[in-house]
Protein backbone atom coordinates (compact mmCIF):
# COMPACT_ATOMS: atom_id res chain seq x y z
CA UNK A 1 0.00 0.00 0.00
CA UNK A 2 2.07 3.53 -1.15
CA UNK A 3 2.11 4.80 2.35
CA UNK A 4 1.89 8.59 1.18
CA UNK A 5 -1.73 7.58 0.05
CA UNK A 6 -2.69 6.44 3.36
CA UNK A 7 -1.45 9.60 4.63
CA UNK A 8 -3.01 11.97 2.71
CA UNK A 9 -6.53 10.32 3.44
CA UNK A 10 -5.81 9.94 6.76
CA UNK A 11 -5.75 13.88 6.44
CA UNK A 12 -9.49 13.78 4.89
CA UNK A 13 -8.73 13.67 1.16
CA UNK A 14 -11.21 11.83 -0.34
CA UNK A 15 -9.76 11.21 -3.57
CA UNK A 16 -6.60 9.40 -1.62
CA UNK A 17 -9.30 7.17 0.38
CA UNK A 18 -11.49 6.74 -2.94
CA UNK A 19 -8.12 5.03 -4.25
CA UNK A 20 -7.18 3.51 -1.05
CA UNK A 21 -10.53 1.46 -1.48
CA UNK A 22 -10.29 0.66 -5.06
CA UNK A 23 -6.92 -1.26 -4.18
CA UNK A 24 -8.54 -3.08 -1.53
CA UNK A 25 -12.54 -3.28 -1.74
CA UNK A 26 -11.88 -6.86 -3.82
CA UNK A 27 -10.27 -8.83 -1.03
CA UNK A 28 -12.04 -7.58 1.51
CA UNK A 29 -14.80 -8.22 -0.22
CA UNK A 30 -13.60 -12.08 -1.32
CA UNK A 31 -12.10 -12.88 2.18
CA UNK A 32 -15.50 -11.60 4.14
CA UNK A 33 -17.60 -14.02 1.60
CA UNK A 34 -14.62 -16.60 2.66
CA UNK A 35 -15.51 -15.93 5.92
CA UNK A 36 -19.53 -15.19 5.94
CA UNK A 37 -20.58 -17.43 2.73
CA UNK A 38 -23.07 -14.99 1.69
CA UNK A 39 -22.65 -12.69 -0.60
CA UNK A 40 -25.21 -10.14 0.34
CA UNK A 41 -23.28 -10.62 4.14
CA UNK A 42 -20.14 -10.35 2.49
CA UNK A 43 -20.64 -7.16 0.93
CA UNK A 44 -22.57 -5.55 3.69
CA UNK A 45 -19.37 -6.80 5.93
CA UNK A 46 -16.94 -5.46 3.48
CA UNK A 47 -19.07 -2.23 3.29
CA UNK A 48 -19.11 -1.53 6.78
CA UNK A 49 -15.25 -2.19 7.39
CA UNK A 50 -14.58 0.49 5.02
CA UNK A 51 -16.80 2.96 6.91
CA UNK A 52 -15.33 2.11 9.96
CA UNK A 53 -11.79 2.65 8.37
CA UNK A 54 -12.70 6.23 6.99
CA UNK A 55 -13.80 7.19 10.11
CA UNK A 56 -11.29 5.86 12.06
CA UNK A 57 -8.17 6.31 9.27
CA UNK A 58 -6.80 9.24 11.58
CA UNK A 59 -6.37 6.86 14.61
CA UNK A 60 -4.23 4.40 12.67
CA UNK A 61 -0.71 4.84 13.83
CA UNK A 62 1.34 3.10 11.30
CA UNK A 63 0.34 3.80 7.93
CA UNK A 64 2.24 1.07 6.39
CA UNK A 65 0.06 -1.61 8.29
CA UNK A 66 -3.05 -0.28 6.13
CA UNK A 67 -4.01 -3.74 4.73
CA UNK A 68 -3.24 -5.24 8.39
CA UNK A 69 -5.68 -2.40 9.90
CA UNK A 70 -8.56 -3.12 7.28
CA UNK A 71 -8.56 -6.78 7.91
CA UNK A 72 -8.79 -6.30 11.54
CA UNK A 73 -11.72 -3.95 10.88
CA UNK A 74 -13.78 -6.85 8.05
CA UNK A 75 -12.97 -9.96 10.91
CA UNK A 76 -14.47 -7.87 13.72
CA UNK A 77 -17.86 -7.05 11.29
CA UNK A 78 -17.51 -10.33 10.47
CA UNK A 79 -17.47 -11.57 13.96
CA UNK A 80 -20.68 -9.20 14.94
CA UNK A 81 -22.36 -10.27 11.53
CA UNK A 82 -22.02 -14.07 12.96
CA UNK A 83 -22.83 -13.12 16.27
CA UNK A 84 -25.83 -11.32 15.26
CA UNK A 85 -27.01 -14.66 12.49
CA UNK A 86 -26.68 -17.07 14.98
CA UNK A 87 -29.11 -15.20 16.96
CA UNK A 88 -31.71 -14.93 14.20
CA UNK A 89 -31.11 -18.28 12.91
CA UNK A 90 -30.45 -20.49 15.35
CA UNK A 91 -27.01 -22.63 14.40
CA UNK A 92 -25.71 -21.39 10.70
CA UNK A 93 -23.59 -23.81 10.37
CA UNK A 94 -26.65 -26.95 10.08
CA UNK A 95 -24.80 -29.25 7.32
CA UNK A 96 -26.72 -29.74 4.32
CA UNK A 97 -27.68 -33.14 3.40
CA UNK A 98 -24.76 -35.02 1.19
CA UNK A 99 -25.87 -35.86 -2.22
CA UNK A 100 -24.30 -38.43 -3.83
CA UNK A 101 -23.41 -37.87 -7.65
CA UNK A 102 -24.48 -39.43 -10.29
CA UNK A 103 -21.49 -40.12 -12.44
CA UNK A 104 -18.65 -39.89 -9.88
CA UNK A 105 -15.60 -39.95 -12.41
CA UNK A 106 -17.31 -36.56 -14.31
CA UNK A 107 -18.43 -34.58 -11.07
CA UNK A 108 -15.89 -35.79 -8.82
CA UNK A 109 -14.01 -32.15 -8.62
CA UNK A 110 -17.74 -30.54 -7.87
CA UNK A 111 -18.26 -33.30 -5.10
CA UNK A 112 -14.99 -32.69 -3.73
CA UNK A 113 -15.44 -28.73 -2.99
CA UNK A 114 -18.88 -29.56 -1.88
CA UNK A 115 -17.71 -31.65 0.76
CA UNK A 116 -15.59 -28.79 1.56
CA UNK A 117 -17.52 -26.50 1.58
CA UNK A 118 -19.80 -28.60 3.81
CA UNK A 119 -16.68 -28.98 6.13
CA UNK A 120 -16.13 -24.87 6.16
CA UNK A 121 -19.04 -24.20 7.16
CA UNK A 122 -18.95 -26.48 10.17
CA UNK A 123 -15.59 -24.33 11.24
CA UNK A 124 -15.84 -21.71 14.11
CA UNK A 125 -15.87 -18.66 12.95
CA UNK A 126 -12.22 -17.89 14.68
CA UNK A 127 -10.82 -20.85 12.78
CA UNK A 128 -12.64 -19.93 9.50
CA UNK A 129 -11.11 -16.49 10.11
CA UNK A 130 -7.59 -17.81 10.01
CA UNK A 131 -7.58 -20.36 7.88
CA UNK A 132 -8.79 -17.73 5.22
CA UNK A 133 -6.04 -15.33 5.93
CA UNK A 134 -3.24 -17.61 5.99
CA UNK A 135 -4.32 -20.01 3.03
CA UNK A 136 -6.64 -17.17 0.96
CA UNK A 137 -5.03 -13.75 1.75
CA UNK A 138 -1.91 -15.95 1.99
CA UNK A 139 -0.31 -13.86 4.98
CA UNK A 140 2.35 -15.31 6.98
CA UNK A 141 1.23 -16.69 11.05
CA UNK A 142 3.62 -13.77 12.59
CA UNK A 143 1.32 -11.02 10.04
CA UNK A 144 -2.09 -13.14 10.98
CA UNK A 145 -1.14 -12.59 14.51
CA UNK A 146 -0.34 -8.91 14.30
CA UNK A 147 -3.55 -8.79 12.44
CA UNK A 148 -6.15 -10.39 15.17
CA UNK A 149 -4.06 -8.95 18.24
CA UNK A 150 -3.41 -12.60 19.18
CA UNK A 151 -0.22 -14.28 19.61
CA UNK A 152 1.49 -16.81 17.14
CA UNK A 153 1.13 -19.91 19.24
CA UNK A 154 -3.21 -19.74 18.82
CA UNK A 155 -2.79 -18.82 15.26
CA UNK A 156 -1.06 -22.14 14.85
CA UNK A 157 -3.38 -23.76 17.47
CA UNK A 158 -6.41 -22.43 15.42
CA UNK A 159 -4.38 -23.17 12.05
CA UNK A 160 -4.10 -26.55 13.89
CA UNK A 161 -7.63 -27.47 15.39
CA UNK A 162 -9.17 -25.84 11.89
CA UNK A 163 -7.08 -28.12 9.38
CA UNK A 164 -8.31 -31.21 11.68
CA UNK A 165 -11.69 -30.33 11.89
CA UNK A 166 -11.97 -29.82 8.16
CA UNK A 167 -10.60 -32.50 7.63
CA UNK A 168 -12.67 -34.74 9.99
CA UNK A 169 -16.01 -32.95 9.06
CA UNK A 170 -15.12 -33.99 4.92
CA UNK A 171 -14.40 -37.72 5.94
CA UNK A 172 -17.51 -37.79 7.67
CA UNK A 173 -19.33 -36.22 4.76
CA UNK A 174 -17.73 -38.47 2.66
CA UNK A 175 -18.62 -41.74 4.22
CA UNK A 176 -22.21 -40.94 4.57
CA UNK A 177 -24.86 -41.72 1.68
CA UNK A 178 -28.79 -40.14 2.62
CA UNK A 179 -31.76 -41.30 1.90
CA UNK A 180 -30.76 -45.14 1.52
CA UNK A 181 -33.94 -46.25 3.15
CA UNK A 182 -31.47 -48.22 5.51
CA UNK A 183 -30.53 -45.23 7.89
CA UNK A 184 -26.86 -43.63 6.52
CA UNK A 185 -24.46 -46.01 5.54
CA UNK A 186 -20.80 -45.84 4.56
CA UNK A 187 -19.10 -46.18 0.83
Amino acid sequence: MDRQLVIKAQAGDRAAFAELVVAVSGRLHAIAYRMLRDRSLAEDASQQALLQAWTQLPKLRDPERFDAWCYRLLVNVCHAEWRKRKRALGDPTTPLPAVEPRAPDEIAPVADRDLLERGFAKLPMNHRIVVVLRYYADLPVPEIARTLGIREGTVKSRLYHALRGLRAAVEADARTIPGDGAGEATR
